[in-house]
């Protein structure tokens, strides 16, 4: 980001910006204080009349990713057309992102790794942990999963193996991996509806 774009920035969000660089780069709470201030380009006094402390910036940090992660995914959900495939279409997206050249995981996982129970941080990765799984449930009620909840704790344990594959192994075929069982996973959970449906048109007309 050029000196002049962050120029034109409040204060806030200049620092708001400077956070997301340092903290998603080098952890929430090895970069300092004064570290986030230096590339913000603002007094120490700055930061604490707009957050209050260093957990507020935290907070905001991880909050303000989050509402980018989840109007991004939404954004790019739309672009298939059927249910099944905008299940599987979170793992394209995810592929996406692990192919960035700043890619370094996952923000809330890295942040949770550093902080204590109880803490700021726990308390936003939570909500986007729950999130997460709202999401795949959603989608793959959508699809016609017989057990919705079940697939997408699946899915959910199928999308964090590849995260951290990708960060870990620096294995960008993960995520292809992980979205091919997500399929297989899918057309079982889906396969086992139709079979229900049809259990119970069997029943209804007595044959």
């Amino acid at each position: 980001m050029s000196t002049k774009t962050m120029d034109r920035r409040s204060a806030r969000e200049r620092l708001l910006a400077a956070a997301d660089e340092l903290f998603y780069a080098d952890g929430v709470h090895s970069v300092g204080i004064d570290r986030v201030i230096e590339r913000a380009g603002v007094a120490k006094a700055t930061l604490y009349s707009a957050f209050g402390s260093k957990d507020e910036l935290i907070r905001c940090y991880l909050t303000a990713r989050q509402a980018a992660r989840r109007e991004g995914m939404t954004r790019k959900l739309a672009r298939y057309d059927t249910p099944r495939e905008r299940l599987l279409g979170v793992f394209d997206v995810l592929a996406e992102q692990v192919a960035e050249p700043g890619f370094r995981g996952c923000a809330f996982l890295n942040a949770s790794a550093e902080s204590r129970p109880g803490s700021t941080v726990e308390e936003v990765s939570s909500e986007s942990r729950a999130w997460l799984r709202s999401l795949f449930a959603e989608l793959g009620q959508a699809a016609g999963a017989l057990d919705a909840e079940r697939l997408a704790q699946q899915l959910v344990l199928l999308y964090d193996g590849a995260v951290v594959a990708a960060q870990m192994d620096r294995d960008l075929t993960a995520v292809t991996v992980a979205r091919g069982v997500a399929a297989v996973l899918a057309d079982a959970a889906l396969a086992d509806a139709a079979l229900a449906d049809a259990a119970l048109a069997d029943a209804a007309t007595g044959s």
